[in-house]
């Protein structure tokens, strides 16, 4: 698939903590792609770990000979993956960003589907291209037992049933995103400080006119760490699709 995005920039934003042992292969897996205009944006939230601290020392070994193809902010506090993609998002834009990526900093998501994701957004003109575990030809890593795979599924039937979506991986996490439909959402207006950032942003983009494309993607366990799920963003995750829901009947 061909595109010409006449020099505008692609920035992957990619939140971090605690990511010390994967954010190197990830830098370089992203920033080896060879995309024209290709900037990688980390927001760490203090990690503990250092995380931030080898973001600064890859940004220096990335962005030379004039070169500006990394950035690190850093945030002071840890408030959920929501604000910190918020945070990043906003920069993003403000620096002139064409389009968006949200990736995660642990290898669960294939970094070699970027360029697809990026070739049919600017082939279709859609305001977002979903990685979607959950269309044909996507899958998710054998070593996700029965019991995550059936809770990961009801959560996406969960929220398309109560939000009236098509969108079939609501929940995904990796994302394309023109600036245009990110500016129309508003994101200082977000909610959602955790997971459920993922469904808000969508349905509001879809409620703002614009289309959603899935492509398939294999979603991989992470190798290094630990996930950052827990009960409050699971509560979260549950109570938001309503609450959207009831705020878009008054509306």
């Amino acid at each position: 698939m061909t595109y010409d995005l006449g020099g505008a920039r692609v920035t992957v934003v990619m939140p971090t903590y605690n990511e010390a042992a994967n954010l190197p292969r990830m830098a370089e897996a992203v920033l080896s792609l060879g995309l024209p205009g290709l900037h990688l944006k980390i927001v760490d939230d203090s990690s503990p770990d250092g995380t931030g601290r080898i973001a600064e020392e890859l940004a220096d070994k990335y962005n030379w000979d004039g070169q500006y193809r990394m950035s690190v902010l850093h945030r002071t506090e840890k408030d959920g993956l929501g604000r910190a993609y918020v945070a990043g998002m906003s920069a993003a834009l403000d620096e002139g960003a064409a389009y968006v990526v949200q990736m995660d900093a642990d290898g669960s998501h294939p970094v070699e589907a970027v360029p697809r994701m990026l070739g049919t957004a600017v082939a279709s003109g859609v305001g977002l291209v979903v990685g979607s575990r959950y269309v044909e030809g996507g899958s998710l890593d054998e070593e996700w037992g029965k019991h995550r795979v059936l809770l990961s599924r009801f959560a996406n039937r969960y929220a398309r049933t109560v939000l009236g979506t098509k969108i079939r991986d609501i929940t995904a996490g990796f994302n394309l995103w023109s600036a245009a439909a990110l500016r129309d959402v508003d994101l200082a207006t977000l909610d959602s400080a955790g997971y459920s950032f993922q469904v808000e942003l969508k349905f509001k983009a879809v409620r703002a006119g614009h289309s959603a494309v899935e492509i398939p993607i294999r979603f991989e366990e992470r190798t290094e760490g630990v996930s950052k799920m827990n009960l409050a963003t699971q509560i979260e995750s549950a109570v938001m699709p309503v609450r959207l829901r009831l705020r878009n009947r008054r509306g």
